[in-house]
């Protein structure tokens, strides 16, 4: 039997399929962070998704880390997003809000001149994304014990502010290298104190930050995403099945709503070591066809699946494949183009294909 268009219990909600939109990064908000209008049509047009796990977006403006993309910090930004929600609402659909917070994969220019933040002062390799261009990423500042709490409760208001303008529930993104992961990981967390040494103290902040999200949302209303040995923006940990299988058995009593895993061609099958330690829906990701996910589900690897690109280019991607229709094929140069239509809310569904 094809599960794919069958319903799943994600937390407190019963999707419709399972077929979930993955959260990508489009840049296309304005330099407040606003997001437009053009990010209304963007969500509303993949409503059928059985859910939509929106861009990541940053809880405060210490958290930004690319150029126009947008926040949760500020009353018009709550604005913006309620308009997005009601249009997601209207046809049907749910959305949860990814909170991302970048930390040190930030630059001054994004920050109004403030040095970006980070668990330990380790200068990432790579370069940051600004209105400039790239720009190489400078050594962080490492944050205070307060500063630390601070930002928990950046979370916290994000959270509330999320709920506020009509998300069905939130993500914290711990994974690609961001201020979550950071604190995670042995490579970018040298600290000695609660945060850090031991994996129960480099766990602590991922912990604190769920658990201050739960209090405004409920825990049903919760999820979160990891990508063991992704290693993407210059992140590294020594032992990273310990590190995982330890995270996610203290997620085990917590209730959330799902777990997201995406894994890129790691050489350990991280979902046969951590679905068993989980009893929320289990989402996966990661370069998913059709038939991929159609197998993962039959096999009982995951309860969802999460498709990033197909959704961008396809905005009635489940109908497509209930037909078996064609994909459209995304346009890789507009993926991060300055906010405008191409790339980004012109692919054809099938019924403007077919009026064609």
């Amino acid at each position: 039997m094809n599960q794919l268009f069958t319903p799943v219990r994600i937390g407190r909600y019963i999707a419709p399929n399972r077929l979930v939109m993955a959260p990508m990064t489009r840049s296309r908000a304005g330099v407040d962070g606003v997001p437009s209008d053009l990010a209304l049509t963007y969500y509303a047009q993949r409503a059928s998704a059985g859910l939509i796990i929106s861009e990541g977006v940053f809880p405060s403006a210490m958290g930004k880390g690319y150029v126009h993309t947008p926040g949760i910090e500020t009353g018009a930004q709550v604005a913006a997003w309620k308009k997005i929600t009601e249009a997601v609402h209207a046809r049907g659909g749910r959305i949860f809000m990814q909170i991302m917070h970048c930390g040190r994969i930030s630059h001054p220019t994004l920050l109004d001149g403030a040095t970006p933040v980070a668990p330990s002062a380790i200068k990432p390799e790579g370069q940051a994304w600004t209105s400039a261009g790239l720009v190489d990423f400078v050594t962080p500042h490492e944050l205070s014990i307060d500063e630390i709490a601070g930002t928990i409760d950046d979370y916290r208001q994000a959270t509330r502010r999320a709920i506020e303008a009509g998300f069905d529930g939130v993500e914290l993104h711990a994974a690609s290298g961001y201020l979550p992961e950071q604190f995670l990981s042995s490579g970018s967390n040298q600290r000695q104190d609660q945060y850090g040494g031991s994996l129960e103290g480099r766990a602590r902040f991922v912990l604190e930050v769920l658990e201050t999200m739960i209090a405004e949302a409920g825990a049903d209303r919760v999820g979160i995403k990891i990508s063991p040995e992704m290693n993407f923006n210059s992140i590294t940990d020594a032992e990273p099945q310990q590190t995982y299988r330890y995270l996610v058995e203290r997620l085990h009593p917590m209730g959330l709503a799902y777990l997201h895993v995406t894994l890129f061609g790691t050489q350990v099958d991280y979902h046969a070591l951590l679905r068993p330690l989980f009893d929320g829906a289990y989402l996966i990701g990661g370069g998913l066809t059709q038939q991929s996910a159609e197998t993962t589900l039959a096999e009982g690897k995951a309860d969802a699946t999460v498709f990033g690109g197909a959704f961008l280019a396809n905005p009635d991607l489940p109908e497509r494949f209930r037909q078996g229709a064609t994909l459209n094929e995304a346009d890789r140069s507009t993926f991060f183009a300055p906010p405008g239509a191409k790339g980004y809310i012109d692919y054809p569904a099938l019924t403007a294909v077919e009026a064609a």
